[in-house]
């Protein structure tokens, strides 16, 4: 399928690994010009370098806002928003500061909302755009033990939702994406230093944990690769009928038929 992206620009926040690079890759395969995201700056330059030409990089933390206000003002008008930058551990409910929950909050919500409002209104006048938030199915089935993630990816959803009925009769759109487990590098790291505290093998551990997940169709994870193929679809202007919608890319992890 012919994606018509070719010549179209794009903004991914955190970008620089994981789900937010596999993104930024397959959008500059399709002749995107792409500007990376992350919060060190070696990390963005060895992104922009992986990407090859036409490729840029803006180095902000998305949890204090003077990078992020300095990140707005280098940042011009793209074709298309992915908002994935997040934050994400496993924690006791009682064990999550106020400021944790306020971090979890500017990363992984209101990072979405100032791009957005500085990117959604340039869309709309020139008639033409993607806004893309990588959300999770834990926004929808939030886990016990990752309430302030679970919250978080929540109130993604729902800011996508209401953003996408400001795009009526236009060729913008807004949609999220749910995704499932991911191996992503931060999984990665995550499960191996679960495992070196525990005395196990990574990959023992790794599917010790996809058993456990009992809902899960797939039997596996998911790689960053997957997830970025459904993001790239609907960047694309052959997603033009997809609008207001929570695709799921969660390898069957959710039970609901919706």
């Amino acid at each position: 399928m012919e994606l018509q992206l070719a010549g179209k620009t794009a903004f991914v926040s955190g970008s620089t690994q994981g789900i937010g690079f596999a993104i930024a890759k397959a959008l500059a395969d399709e002749g995107v010009s792409v500007t990376v995201n992350g919060r060190d700056e070696g990390r963005v330059r060895a992104a922009v370098k992986r990407l090859g030409a036409g490729a840029k990089g803006l180095v902000a933390d998305f949890g204090n806002l003077e990078q992020v206000k300095r990140l707005l003002a280098e940042l011009g008008d793209v074709d298309i928003l992915v908002n994935n930058v997040g934050l994400f551990e496993v924690a006791p409910f009682d064990a999550v500061t106020d400021d944790a929950w306020q971090r979890y909050f500017d990363v992984n919500v209101m990072s979405g909302v100032r791009l957005s409002r500085h990117l959604l209104p340039g869309m709309l006048e020139r008639g033409w755009g993607r806004v893309i938030f990588i959300s999770s199915e834990s926004g929808v089935n939030v886990p016990a033990d990752m309430v302030h993630y679970g919250t978080t990816k929540a109130g993604m959803l729902a800011l996508g939702n209401g953003l996408a009925k400001l795009t009526r009769g236009t060729g913008v759109t807004v949609n999220s994406i749910l995704g499932g487990p991911t191996f992503s590098d931060g999984v990665a790291g995550t499960v191996g230093q679960i495992a070196e505290a525990q005395g196990m093998d990574a990959d023992a551990l790794k599917a010790a944990i996809i058993r456990g997940n009992t809902t899960s169709l797939l039997q596996r994870f998911i790689e960053p690769t997957e997830i970025a193929s459904l993001a790239v679809y609907l960047a694309s202007p052959v997603s033009s009928a997809t609008n207001g919608a929570a695709l799921r890319a969660d390898g069957g992890v959710l039970t609901g038929i919706l």
